[in-house]
């Protein structure tokens, strides 16, 4: 079943978790991550990157996408992640998303600001909006190696004006989180986020959690994380799979239908496995 993603992740924090958000580029990926909440029966969000939103199947994924959540067990939310462009704002919210991050991020505050205002007035009160105030570094697409001191971190003092002028119904916090893979050991500034939880009244959310520690994930969700977005772990985890299931579906036939059963089981059992760090201690 469909579900605002902020409600979603209101239920999670309510039963002490988060929600997983997970980058979706394809149908037999959404399908495992689908299937692994329903396991857990937990809300989960199917995440889909600016990148793969403007290609040719873009429109045609999220409307896929879109099919999925509104026959899952579970509630579902479909989100274009990471989006500046309103043009394909629009055109990705007509296929289907039910959710978008508006990422003003690199504009400035007051640009930031600026941008959501009117992702809000283009898309009308239904569209559940994120923002992204102080900035996380990397790419969400290509596991780079970035040091956790790479962004510019959030500002406490500015959140809950943030919130307040925006409107936004979800707020993603830079504390030494990154994109991609972390260089040496992460280190997220707890402090900063508890000072940001204790100002705003909507569900913080974590990116970059792919490689960090199950505690550090946890003691996050203790301080207010509603959704938690990963990428790299998946990613990782399927073409690891098709590496390695590749040429023994070749030389059995090349039966291409065998190794998107075993994608999907690939990206279940990695969902489930991600999702255990997601529980407040």
């Amino acid at each position: 079943m469909r579900d605002r993603l902020d409600t979603i992740a209101r239920t999670a924090l309510a039963e002490g978790r988060a929600a997983g958000a997970f980058t979706c580029y394809d149908l037999a990926t959404a399908y495992g991550v689908v299937d692994a909440a329903s396991e857990a029966g937990q809300g989960v969000v199917l995440l889909v990157s600016p990148s793969t939103a403007t290609r040719p199947y873009g429109f045609a994924l999220v409307r896929s996408l879109r099919a999925l959540a509104d026959h899952a067990a579970v509630p579902v939310s479909v989100q274009l992640d990471h989006a500046s462009d309103l043009d394909l704002i629009s055109r990705i919210v007509e296929a289907g998303a039910d959710a978008v991050l508006v990422d003003g991020s690199k504009q400035g505050y007051d640009g930031n600001l600026a941008l959501v205002l009117r992702a809000r007035e283009l898309l009308g009160p239904d569209i559940v909006l994120e923002a992204e105030l102080g900035r996380i570094e990397g790419d969400e697409d290509v596991a780079t190696l970035i040091a956790s001191d790479a962004g510019q971190l959030t500002d406490p003092s500015q959140a809950a004006e943030f919130v307040r002028q925006s409107g936004v119904d979800l707020l993603a916090v830079s504390i030494g989180n990154v994109h991609g893979t972390y260089v040496g050991d992460p280190v997220l500034d707890h402090a900063r986020l508890d000072a940001i939880a204790a100002t705003v009244d909507v569900p913080l959310v974590l990116h970059g959690a792919s490689g960090l520690p199950g505690d550090t994930v946890r003691r996050t969700v203790a301080s207010g994380v509603g959704k938690i977005n990963v990428n790299t772990e998946l990613r990782r985890a399927v073409l690891q799979h098709l590496v390695e299931a590749a040429p023994a579906a070749l030389e059995g036939g090349a039966n291409l239908e065998s190794v998107l059963t075993s994608w999907s089981d690939v990206a279940r059992r990695q969902v489930l496995q991600v999702m255990e760090a997601f529980t407040a201690p």
